[in-house]
């Protein structure tokens, strides 16, 4: 049996609704903060740790908007930040909809923080087309690393998982962990009812 785990930002997420672009574009002409000031102090030194539930978001964000002087809070920048962030590909979700028809599991599989995870499924309501989330932050680990791969299987013993993801390190990294992987680039990517990706596991 397969299941799919299916990547957000690049596959399922692609930018901001209404043209694509990155979800910090405008941030310093709508909210005032720099883009590189913000990489400096949050980003760069603490993004890893909070992507793997290691350390919190909101703490270390408040800290790095005190530090810039920023005019916004914490709580402003997170929700331009999710809400800037969630165009949804027509054609993925409409292809991960028919897949779950034919009676095949789809979960979404993603490097996310918990805060974003749960605006996802809940509040951007991907929850109706997917039958729940792999994510980094409940882990403890991020693609590529092999425990995550390792980790994540373990919720689904039966089962093949069948990885779609943009980063070819991911690809990659799910392969040698066993899993079945396709580079994502653009929807023409996703496997037809036919493709042999979905024949008979090799024993």
């Amino acid at each position: 049996m397969i299941v799919v785990m299916l990547d957000i930002d690049g596959v399922l997420i692609d930018g901001r609704p209404e043209d694509g672009a990155a979800w910090h574009t405008d941030l310093e002409a709508d909210l005032g903060v720099s883009v590189q000031a913000l990489q400096d102090t949050f980003f760069g030194p603490f993004w890893q740790d909070i992507v793997i539930g290691k350390t919190e978001m909101m703490p270390r964000l408040e800290a790095a908007l005190a530090m810039i002087d920023a005019p916004v809070s914490a709580s402003a920048l997170r929700d331009y930040w999710y809400e800037s962030d969630s165009r949804i590909v027509p054609e993925v979700a409409d292809w991960a909809r028919a897949i779950r028809a034919e009676g095949v599991q789809v979960f979404l599989c993603s490097n996310q923080e918990v805060g974003r995870a749960y605006y996802l499924l809940n509040r951007l309501a991907l929850g109706e087309f997917v039958s729940g989330i792999v994510y980094s932050g409940a882990i403890g680990a991020a693609k590529p690393d092999p425990v995550f791969f390792r980790r994540a299987a373990q919720g689904f013993p039966a089962a093949t998982p069948l990885l779609i993801d943009d980063v070819s390190e991911n690809v990659e990294g799910a392969r040698q962990a066993g899993w079945r992987a396709i580079h994502y680039r653009d929807p023409s990517d996703l496997p037809a009812a036919d493709d042999p990706i979905w024949g008979p596991i090799p024993r």
